[in-house]
């Protein structure tokens, strides 16, 4: 079986990388003055792989429980990649990727662990990958059981910036680390639930619960409403207490696609064509806001 780059890319999803890239970046950064390039880049090539191992195990679980057979079409933000579907590649492909980019995160922590002289790091690696692998795969399938959302905020939330930061300073777990986390995992589960409600009637179907079904489609905004809402009130707690500076300010701009986003969630939530741009909008917004906040802790 050949597959050409272009299948490669949508079967990693791999534009979604940013989530992961930009927090473990920032989490490092809150290190400062503390600073080892070589665990930067060990750390973030096994936060890469880990999240491209689950995203292959994803489409694979989702195809097995049927949830991907919905609708075959493809959305590029929601709905899997499809290339299974499709009759591109087999399921199998997925799974032992999925397992391969795994094993080389592993190794990757593996590398830490030594240069850090820590096996805690093994240890809280094993957790997160995980959870990384139970959010779909059976018999956990956390995002069957309304639980997906609290493992997505986890995971790209504190689990990223705090783990930035572990490996700089060998400090687990801080009250600067978690509160600086929370912009990044509620923007992320911001981004999985707007992906979410396009998917609702499908994954309904196949018995996929999540949190669009706690009050339905047609009020699913309110929840994206916190989300976002929290999002930033999240920065300005950070900015009181002085764990970021008056430049973080500037990610509040963010707030305006944000709310066209909720509209469009709000107004069409039954037209997955124009669900795309909510999508869109919510993953610019996550990767603007980490930027800025990214720009603070350098500058």
């Amino acid at each position: 079986m050949s597959i050409s780059i272009k299948n490669l890319i949508r079967a990693l999803r791999l534009p979604f990388v940013s989530v992961s890239v930009l927090p473990f970046i920032f989490g490092s950064l809150h290190a400062l003055p503390n600073f080892f390039l070589p665990t930067l880049f060990l750390g973030l090539l096994a936060a890469i792989c880990t999240h491209l191992s689950a995203n292959l195990i994803n489409d694979y679980a989702d195809s097995k429980a049927g949830t991907d057979w919905k609708d075959r079409r493809f959305f590029k933000f929601f709905g899997g990649s499809k290339l299974i579907q499709e009759g591109v590649l087999a399921e199998s492909f997925y799974l032992n990727l999925a397992i391969s980019f795994a094993a080389f995160a592993f190794i990757c922590v593996i590398g830490l662990a030594l240069m850090l002289k820590s096996i805690v790091i093994v240890i809280y690696y094993l957790i997160i990958l995980f959870l990384g692998w139970a959010y779909s795969q059976k018999p956990w399938q956390f995002c069957y059981r309304r639980l997906g959302e609290v493992v997505i905020f986890i995971l790209f939330g504190p689990a990223l910036v705090m783990g930035g930061f572990f490996i700089q300073t060998k400090l687990f777990p801080t009250l600067d680390g978690f509160i600086l986390s929370l912009p990044f995992g509620l923007l992320t589960t911001a981004i999985l639930y707007a992906n979410e409600v396009p998917d609702y009637p499908d994954d309904r179907e196949a018995g996929k619960c999540n949190w669009v079904g706690f009050l339905g489609v047609q009020k699913a905004y309110i929840i994206y409403d916190w989300l976002i809402s929290l999002c930033f009130l999240s920065i300005m707690l950070s900015i009181y207490l002085g764990y970021l500076g008056t430049l973080a300010l500037f990610s509040l701009i963010m707030i305006l696609p944000a709310l066209k986003a909720a509209k469009i969630i709000k107004n069409d939530y039954a037209d997955k064509e124009k669900l795309v741009l909510s999508s869109k909008l919510t993953i610019a917004v996550h990767a603007s806001v980490s930027l800025f906040l990214i720009i603070d802790k350098i500058i």
